[in-house]
């Protein structure tokens, strides 16, 4: 049953124009056998690809449409020629437009790449059309990668504090508290279940231990790099213990089956049976961030654009006073190097290779 639009609701995109999907071969006749298959096919395809790449694919295939259309031309089938001049005219553009950093221009041209696929077609990125003007943009306009601000411990602990004690403000404490100790991406806090295959877009499961150490939450996720165990022990004071706020989470919104994180009815008292987007992790923290005070000394905007999702994730990294191995491990990265990317607040020269040369 479905219940009044909840303080989470969705923003509707519109239609988006759909790739052809999966289908027989025009010289095989269906059968309830081969049918079935399709079917099934057309799922594994659909969960090849994250829910958010594959909308961030769909506007990208929906501006390229219209592009063209302006230009005179079809999307259909794909020139080289026309996406060299596509990527031109989204770094250096005609009229009011702003100019997309490189970054956004690259990732265009993969949900293109990726779109074309979809309709049988072949994009070949290293056509000289292509690949010398993106050679070139690169060039001349690539900048320094912008990090979001990590959210420190005294950071967290203000923002939580801001919450209220209805349904709601246990959900949202839940959240900031687990994303922030797992380190966790913010599609893998509402991805999570309570039980292993409560649910069909499960991304991950929850299982709360005992130990001697106290015990914690064991978290299995299916993370972008792949499956892996998060293990997030029980904090020092209830008020601030991620466990204890998960445990409070789920004992008074009756939680027992399925999402672990849904939304709420408009007067927080209620939870529903939806799955919480994505999206409101990001709008809880700048949202958080804002009341508890931090960066007071910026105007509102330029702090909303500090902090985003990854900032929990950053801000584990940074405050964390443990072995980098065993952060490295925590965050799922494959590399050293990566895991250091999200440490805001290191030693960078602890180790001096200047002394230790002998100069």
């Amino acid at each position: 049953m479905r219940s009044a639009r909840s303080d989470d609701a969705p923003v509707d995109e519109g239609d988006q124009e759909k790739p052809d999907a999966l289908a027989l071969p025009a010289h095989v006749a269906g059968s309830g056998t081969l049918d079935r298959l399709v079917e099934t096919a057309r799922d594994y395809a659909k969960r090849a690809t994250s829910e958010n790449t594959l909308r961030a694919y769909a506007k990208d295939w929906a501006h390229f449409s219209r592009w063209c259309r302006m230009k005179g031309t079809e999307p259909l089938p794909p020139s080289p020629e026309m996406i060299g001049l596509y990527l031109v005219d989204l770094a250096a553009p005609t009229g009011n437009a702003s100019a997309l950093s490189v970054s956004t221009i690259d990732r265009r041209l993969s949900g293109l790449t990726w779109n074309y696929t979809q309709r049988g077609f072949t994009l070949d990125r290293k056509n000289r059309h292509i690949a010398t003007v993106l050679a070139g943009i690169r060039r001349k306009h690539a900048r320094p990668p912008v990090q979001k601000e990590a959210i420190l411990r005294d950071d967290i602990l203000a923002m939580v504090a801001t919450l209220p004690f209805d349904l709601r403000g246990l959900r949202d404490r839940a959240i900031l508290l687990l994303g922030y100790a797992g380190g966790l991406r913010r599609s893998e806090i509402v991805s999570l279940d309570v039980h292993k295959d409560d649910t069909l877009e499960s991304g991950g499961w929850t299982e709360i231990m005992d130990g001697k150490d106290g015990g914690g939450a064991l978290l299995t996720l299916n993370a972008k790099t792949g499956w892996r165990e998060v293990e997030i022990g029980r904090g020092s004071s209830d008020q601030t213990c991620p466990v204890h706020a998960l445990e409070q989470w789920l004992h008074f919104a009756k939680i027992d089956f399925g999402p672990v994180f849904v939304r709420t009815s408009r007067d927080g008292k209620k939870a529903l049976e939806a799955r919480l987007n994505d999206k409101h992790v990001a709008r809880l923290i700048k949202q958080a961030v804002l009341k508890a005070g931090i960066r007071p000394e910026l105007p509102e905007k330029e702090r909303l654009a500090l902090f985003s999702g990854h900032s929990l994730r950053a801000g584990l990294a940074s405050s964390a006073e443990v072995d980098e191995r065993y952060v490295q491990k925590h965050l799922g990265h494959a590399s050293a190097e990566m895991t250091r990317r999200y440490q805001r607040r290191r030693d960078r020269f602890r180790v001096n290779l200047t002394k230790a040369a002998g100069l």
